[in-house]
This record gives structure tokens, sequence and C-alpha cells, in this order.
């Protein structure tokens, strides 16, 4: 059996992404906001239901230019989590901001509401809160807070790309939201990603960090950098809008298929999505706990010698990277949720082509540790 991965990339018919390439080469537009650039920037606030889009070269320098867009103060503390990828607190420093590092709820592995205000400071300027496998932060109590402390509100939404609360679109909330569209999301245009917000004053702004701060050949108006995604970006975007909503049905029956056979099993506990939230289908996490027969890291080898590719995510926590561990403040965090989960969460394959006598092995091994 070839390796199974943790993730596939979507893709559509390259017959139909040839197409779209030779209408790219045809017009000789290869990037600076094209027309493919437009139309896909257009057609995802429909889908995303977000009245503002700007798409990046990638989620990574989206991040970074939501943080300088809303004009931080250099120096000042963004509270944020250690349980996610490392792009969110380098994104902050980056940015000439402190990191500092907040616990996570057990059940949603979100950012800790109601801990947040310890770590409120009068140099803290913004909350940076991350969605993660697809389960939404408290974006009510979180407004809240930032509303009673004047703080920013930021949103790492890699993972939530088509989620909605109560019917509204997750990129609504907060100041910014970024989307990652890197070819292991379930939306991807290869690599790219995009800033969502409701301020049309951001929309100037935005558009010159991306682009240099130019605003035309003679006038520079920001110091910007260069964040512009692609044509080719953009067509392979345009042609997984029309297929991603299979996919996430097909990643449906697989999570229906993961929750019937793995829930009796001692020992593994299943997060669960809110009945008020929609399921982007990202990841399928499972929760390894001390009453399984192996560990998390153990069944995660085993795993691996059936070359099914799983992945420990996320381990390490950001707190344990060697840039960020030797700091007095990070040495110094209560963090013991993020502490025991880092140590549990298995990710198990999910993708819409897993065959049936891919998940039976998987649930097989699963079942198989006594």
């Amino acid at each position: 059996m070839e390796k199974i991965y943790v993730t596939r990339p979507l893709l559509p018919e390259i017959d139909e992404y040839i197409t779209e390439i030779k209408e790219i080469f045809e017009s000789q537009w290869l990037t600076n906001m094209g027309k493919k650039h437009s139309e896909l920037e257009n057609t995802l606030k429909d889908v995303l239901k977000v009245p503002n889009v700007s798409l990046f070269n990638n989620g990574t320098i989206a991040l970074l230019t939501a943080i300088k867009a809303l004009d931080l103060p250099y120096g000042s503390e963004i509270i944020t989590t250690p349980f996610t990828f490392a792009a969110t607190p380098h994104c902050i420093t980056w940015n000439g901001c402190k990191p500092v590092f907040c616990d996570i709820e057990p059940e949603r592995m979100t950012i800790d509401v109601n801990r947040i205000e310890e770590f409120i400071t009068p140099n803290t300027s913004a909350i940076l809160g991350v969605h993660v496998y697809g389960f939404p932060c408290d974006v009510e109590k979180i407004e809240e807070i930032a509303k009673k402390h004047n703080l920013k509100v930021i949103y790492d939404g890699a993972h939530t790309f088509s989620t909605e609360i109560n019917g509204r679109g997750i990129g609504t909330f907060g100041d910014i939201t970024m989307f990652s569209f890197h070819a292991t999301k379930l939306f991807n245009t290869i690599e790219g990603g995009c800033l969502t917000y409701n301020d049309d004053n951001l929309v100037r702004k935005i558009y010159n960090l991306r682009n240099f701060g130019i605003r035309s050949q003679e006038i520079v108006e920001e110091v910007g950098i260069n964040g512009k995604m692609n044509e080719l970006q953009a067509a392979m975007g345009l042609l997984n809008l029309k297929i991603y909503k299979a996919e996430q049905e097909k990643r449906d029956k697989i999570k229906n298929f993961y929750d019937k056979n793995i829930e009796g099993i001692k020992g593994i506990r299943l997060p669960k999505m809110s009945d008020n939230v929609t399921n982007s289908y990202q990841y399928y996490p499972i929760v390894i706990e001390e009453d399984y027969p192996v560990t998390r890291n153990r069944l995660y080898d085993i795993f691996n010698e059936h070359d099914i590719l799983t992945r420990k995510y996320f381990y390490p926590a950001c707190t344990d990277y060697d840039c960020y561990k030797n700091d007095l403040a990070v040495k110094l965090a209560d963090l013991p949720v993020v502490n025991d989960l880092k140590n549990k969460v298995l990710c198990l394959p999910f993708y819409g082509s897993l065959t049936e006598e891919v998940l039976n092995k998987i649930v097989g091994i699963l079942k198989g540790q006594k």
C-alpha cells in the first residue's frame, strides 16, 4: 500500500487548469492584481460572507500585514496561544511586538477566554485568537474583553475556510481575520491567503502594504512589502472554488465513519463541534487520554510503521521552540492545558479520496492497541 498522508491537496482537472494558464499566457499579465486576482477576490466575498477581501501570496505575509495594518505600537504585547503553527507568534515578533502566551480551553482547544484578562497590562495592544482545526474561538467573549480594555482583535483563521457561526461568516469577527490557502488547506491556491475585515478604511492601507506601499508610479504612501498573489495562484483558486464543497461532502462521510467507529474506543476522545458552527472539514483530531493502552507518541509511530502518516499537531507547542522558551515570561507561563494536549492530540488522515479499505485499516489500528 502506498503511503497515506494526513491530507492531500484539492486539485481541479489538469485540462481545466491548462486552459486557465493559456488565458494568462495570452494576456501576458502574470501578477500585480490581474483579472483573475480581482475575480477571485470578489468571489471570495460571497463565499466567506465578508465585506472586504485582500488576497496575498501566502498566509504568513497576510498575517504580518494584518498586524501592521492596525498600527499596533512597536514593542507592545499581543495575547495569543502557543497551541498553533509557528507563523502565529512569528508574525507578532516580526512586527516588533511581543507574543504573550495564554493557555487554551480543553474542549475546543482555542485560547482560554477566562484567562485572557490576567495577561492584560498597560502595554497590551491586541488579542490574536487562533481557530484550531476549525473550532472557532469564543468570539463573543473575546469581543467583550477587547471592548472593555480597548484592544484590537485579530484571528488566525487558517483552518476555518467557509466556517460560519449562526450563519455569520467567521471572517467578520474581530478587526481582521487571516485565512491560509496553502496546499494543505481544504481550499488552496497552491500557496496563498487572504485578509477579511469589516472596516472599509483598511482597504487602501492593506492594498498599499502588500504592494511595497506604492500607490502610483510616482507615489509611495507606506513602507510596504511584496505580498501580492499572482495570476497562476488565483486561477487555481477560481477552479478550486467550484469543487471545494464536493470535497467537504466527501470529508463529511469520512468524519461520520470515523465518529461511528472510534467513539466507543476506550481512551480516545473526539472533540465536538458546537451545533451553531459549520464544520470546515480541515482536520480530524483525536485526543489520546491516559487510559488508552499506548501513548500518543507510540500510536504515531505505530501508524508510521504501517505507512500511515498522522500528525502530532501541535507538537511541540510554540513555547517549546528555542526562539521563545528562554524568555523569562515563557519560562514562568502557566499552561497546564497546552502542556497536556500537546502530548495527546493526533490528526488522522482526512481527505476525500481515502478508500474504505484505508479507513478500516486506520480504525483497526486504533482498536488493536490492547
